[in-house]
């Protein structure tokens, strides 16, 4: 056979991740885990801005202190509170920099797993059982967190910054600047125009509402570089098992729900939506924990705690809120994940057919 046939007749057999060695295997791998990081990235972004609003809420329903006046409560009112007090805006907030998150996070998070389940298949000559698949989502989950979190970390500040900003700004004014609901922003602008220094302190604050602003903000006021990285084992030690979970389950659920005929549109979203359920119900508690570990950190946050570990978190809960405490803000996010998970594996899907196939 000639090296030209020879090559011709491997192409299949890489394309699907069936080739163990091969002289020509780079020539067609590279495309082939292009496809996977560009359709991953896509779906990212996709999934991520279409439940937005619901995000930014589990996040702020997540650290908000229990005793709080004016806490984010029930779904719909605070989805109404958000849009009245911030409009548009307030749906998007935190999304700009969730998106550019997201996208290399998800696409390192598909590569990675894509690429994972052939090295523990020897490319496709030992059977890709359940252990393996959750083993391959896992270490795919890790490694995302880790080549992404910073950006994670100001989303989560950003996030919840303009809700407690109204709550600090009133705590700082004089007794008689706090006025009745109906006076209240022309106090507020009034005691911003007559005062210098509160001006000053309003233009910074707006100032670190930015992806720039508040990373140096981070940065200057939590130890430097490694205050971007608070968290960041919570999160992993959370993130491996959802990932893993995540990943088995939907393939699991395309299995039995998607035998060859019935392979549609609806029936790979219902996949996709009833697996991110599924995981994310089970490792809830380590993204309330991850959440608490990113903000805990934020002086004049008007969050009232500080916990000094993972550990520390976790006690605090328990003894403070109860078990209940660590599935805070559950019913939103179940309300989030299940339409994100399930366009997230489905565009990764269809953009990947779209770039591989020939």
């Amino acid at each position: 056979m000639t090296s030209t046939q020879s090559s011709q007749s491997s192409q299949p057999k890489i394309s699907n991740g069936m080739a163990a060695v091969n002289g020509q295997k780079q020539t067609f791998w590279m495309p082939e885990i292009a496809s996977y990081f560009v359709a991953g990235g896509a779906a990212g972004a996709t999934s991520r801005t279409v439940v937005s609003p619901l995000e930014r809420l589990k996040i702020i329903q997540q650290v908000q202190p229990r005793t709080s006046d004016g806490q984010y409560k029930g779904v719909w009112r605070s989805l109404v509170r958000m849009w009245e007090e911030e409009g548009f805006k307030g749906f998007m907030r935190g999304n700009g920099i969730n998106c550019l998150r997201i996208v290399p996070y998800s696409a390192v998070q598909f590569t990675t797993y894509e690429q994972l389940k052939k090295w523990f298949t020897a490319y496709g000559t030992k059977e890709l059982d359940t252990p393996k698949r959750l083993a391959s989502g896992a270490l795919a989950g890790i490694t995302s967190v880790c080549a992404t979190y910073p950006l994670d970390l100001v989303r989560s500040r950003l996030s919840i910054a303009t809700a407690s900003i109204s709550l600090q700004t009133e705590q700082a004014l004089p007794s008689s600047s706090v006025m009745t609901a109906s006076g209240a922003k022309q106090g507020l602008a009034s005691a911003y125009h007559t005062s210098s220094s509160s001006l000053n302190q309003t233009i910074s604050k707006r100032a670190e509402l930015t992806v720039v602003g508040m990373t140096l903000k981070v940065m200057r006021e939590e130890g430097g570089v490694p205050g971007l990285y608070r968290g960041m084992v919570t999160t992993a030690v959370g993130v491996a098992p959802y990932v893993g979970i995540n990943f088995a389950t939907y393939e699991a659920l395309r299995g039995v729900m998607t035998p060859p005929g019935k392979n549609n549109v609806m029936r790979k979203l219902a996949c996709g939506a009833l697996a991110g359920s599924i995981s994310q119900t089970l490792t809830y508690p380590f993204d309330v924990l991850r959440r608490k570990m990113q903000v805990t950190g934020m002086a004049h946050g008007g969050l009232g705690y500080h916990y000094n570990g993972a550990f520390d978190a976790l006690g605090s809960i328990i003894r403070t809120e109860g078990l209940r405490g660590l599935y805070r803000g559950l019913w939103p996010n179940l309300l989030k994940v299940a339409p994100s998970i399930a366009t997230s594996f489905f565009t990764y899907e269809l953009v990947k057919e779209l770039l591989v196939t020939p």
